[in-house]
């Protein structure tokens, strides 16, 4: 059977991410929106399958969305291809069947990807590495440094992905960034993209910089970091405290605000994106839905951006 049409698939007929139109009706949309419903790597609460449907429902309250920082709206050069169809019980099938349909959407458009679990992000790493032919730098927030070299003894999973990432040469370890790192790891794992050259700053680190000028420091050194190569941005819904995100299947107390992270993505906006990807949004532990509406906020922000620095608006 090669159907994967699942019940809890989005279906974007009633509007997709901030109402965008199915792609269908939209081809030439410079942004599109795609959802990876894929729960089958996490280690501790599932649900992440879950996340793009409420994700979108969370982001049909932006209204006109029209960015308050920014002024302007994605919403007229957004297009939303769905859930994509793919295996649901094997991760190594889901990735291979992930991988072309990833490709053929990068090739096209400027893509926003709703997980889903965190094992994602490595095989869309692959298809933008292809695509760029290059190594790409990687800007990712996430409670967990996801650098294990095995998945509770199973050779990958969603806490492996950034290790493969860089064995792989999908990212170039010196323009790595971690931001809001926090769980347990022994030195070696939990330092490993700052053994490689990278660097990381935990939420220790980062506790009481919200604003703009009190993360200026943190905020220039990953730009001189980064300068002008294509960067591609992975938000782990985690790397927020419970507090605003308790929807999440590893929550870890001690993590970022809201604000703190907005500040990151309003202030690195002019970045050379090359897309982005929201996981680990679970809705059976969503208390009023704090973490989905945060997740929206996120990407709606990150397109907002991307529509102010490419003179689309």
């Amino acid at each position: 059977m090669t159907h994967a049409s699942f019940a809890y698939l989005t279906n974007t007929s009633f509007g997709g991410f901030c109402h965008a139109p199915s792609l269908v009706l939209r081809a030439n949309a410079p942004f599109v929106v795609a959802g990876v419903a894929w729960d089958g790597s996490v280690t501790n609460r599932p649900g992440a399958r879950f996340g793009p449907h409420q994700i979108r429902r969370a982001s049909h309250m932006l209204c006109d969305a029209v960015h308050p920082y920014f002024d302007v709206s994605p919403t007229a050069y957004l297009a939303d291809v769905g859930d994509l169809q793919l295996p649901n019980t094997s991760l190594e099938s889901m990735r291979a069947a992930l991988i072309p349909q990833a490709r053929e959407l990068i090739e096209k458009h400027h893509m926003l990807w709703l997980g889903g679990d965190h094992s994602i992000t490595l095989p869309l790493l692959r298809a933008y590495r292809a695509h760029y032919k290059q190594a790409l730098a990687l800007i990712h927030f996430d409670a967990h440094c996801d650098t294990w070299q095995d998945h509770f003894s199973e050779p990958s999973g969603h806490g492996t992905w950034t290790y493969e990432a860089i064995k792989e040469g999908l990212v170039d370890p010196k323009l790595t960034v971690q931001i809001g790192l926090r769980s347990s790891a022994e030195r070696s794992v939990r330092e490993y993209v700052q053994d490689q050259g990278g660097v990381i700053y935990t939420a220790r680190a980062l506790r009481g910089l919200v604003s703009p000028w009190q993360l200026e420091e943190v905020i220039s050194g990953i730009r001189q970091r980064i300068e002008d190569r294509p960067v591609y941005l992975t938000l782990d819904i985690d790397c927020l405290d419970p507090a605003f995100a308790p929807g999440t299947g590893t929550p870890e107390p001690g993590g970022l605000s809201s604000s703190q992270v907005l500040t990151f993505l309003e202030e690195l906006g002019d970045l050379n994106w090359v897309g982005m990807d929201v996981c680990e949004v679970s809705p059976p532990y969503d208390h009023a839905e704090l973490t989905s509406n945060a997740a929206a906020t996120f990407a709606w922000t990150y397109l907002s951006a991307q529509m102010r620095h490419k003179s689309l608006a």
